[in-house]
């Protein structure tokens, strides 16, 4: 199912749109928005769903996503209950953030989390509760104290402990106009042929490279080994099958994506996915039936 498209309201004025919501709340179905989010949740347990990921939230979780990733939150209130808070949230497009990354030098050090946030970055709960005063006292400010505000909230992102990247890299990575790097054209090599066998060998061949300078580069511009980064793809590849068709059986589904054996691909799925294939597939049915309906 296509996500929805979410108009995000910056006030006349203002920088950027600080707000919070309750739940149930129009915004809280499969979407997207062009906009950078800070997602705080300030009440309610439930379920989560971040591109291809999904988690579980409860008070205090705090997550930044990038433009145009599509998410969503579902909250567990009993007996179609309402809570009249369950969110704060700071929306703000690229052009006011790259203009205070030019204009304010010191705002450097936020580009990279910026860039990692295009998958979606779930913060350490310390920093979630750091965070939550700050954001429900910017949610109230007006004038120049929401950027003071919004600056102080930036610093404790960037400041924090590793975040963890919630979508997977080929949910978000578009290969359709790759640049001309070596690294590139490997990747694009190993996502077409990502059922057969591609070694590492043949992947510096097509780049010039020796096995060992590629598998550096490999390493460095990834994030991970290239056996790594192959299981990666072909589980991704795995839950899209999972999802487009209902009826496909997982064993076949784990043959067609280039594994062996069912057992290793159960593990794969397991450790990157948090859950079984069939879980993973029942969820997400759970979850369009949820946004059919909301």
């Amino acid at each position: 199912m296509q996500p929805d498209l979410e108009l995000v309201h910056i006030r006349k004025g203002e920088s950027f749109a600080a707000w919070q919501h309750g739940y149930p709340f129009r915004t809280v179905r499969w979407h997207y928005h062009p906009e950078y989010e800070i997602h705080l949740v300030v009440a309610t347990t439930g379920k989560f769903y971040i591109g291809d990921h999904i988690g579980f939230f409860e008070p205090g979780q705090l997550v930044m996503t990038g433009p145009n990733l599509p998410q969503n939150w579902i909250s567990n209130v009993p007996g179609g209950g309402i809570e009249p808070r369950r969110s704060r949230i700071i929306q703000f497009a690229e052009p006011f953030i790259d203009g205070a990354l030019e204009a304010i030098p010191e705002m450097q050090a936020f580009r990279p989390l910026l860039e990692r946030s295009r998958r979606g970055l779930l913060f350490d709960d310390a920093t979630g509760k750091a965070v939550e005063p700050l954001m429900g006292e910017l949610v109230e400010a007006r004038g120049v104290k929401r950027m003071a505000l919004f600056c102080e909230i930036a610093d404790r992102l960037i400041t924090a402990p590793e975040p963890q990247i919630l979508a997977s890299l080929s949910f978000q990575l578009n290969m359709a106009a790759p640049d001309d790097s070596g690294i590139n054209r490997a990747i694009v090599y190993l996502r077409e042929n990502l059922t057969e066998h591609v070694s590492e060998a043949d992947l510096a061949a097509l780049t010039g490279q020796s096995t060992s300078s590629f598998s550096r580069s490999f390493k460095r511009h990834t994030g991970m080994t290239l056996v790594r980064f192959k299981n990666q793809q072909r589980i991704d590849l795995a839950c899209q099958i999972l999802l487009s068709d209902p009826e496909v059986r997982v064993a076949d589904i784990c043959f067609d994506v280039g594994f062996s054996n069912l057992s290793n691909f159960n593990r794969h799925f397991l450790r990157l996915k948090g859950m079984s294939p069939t879980q993973f597939r029942s969820i997400f049915a759970a979850n369009d039936v949820v946004k059919m309906t909301g």
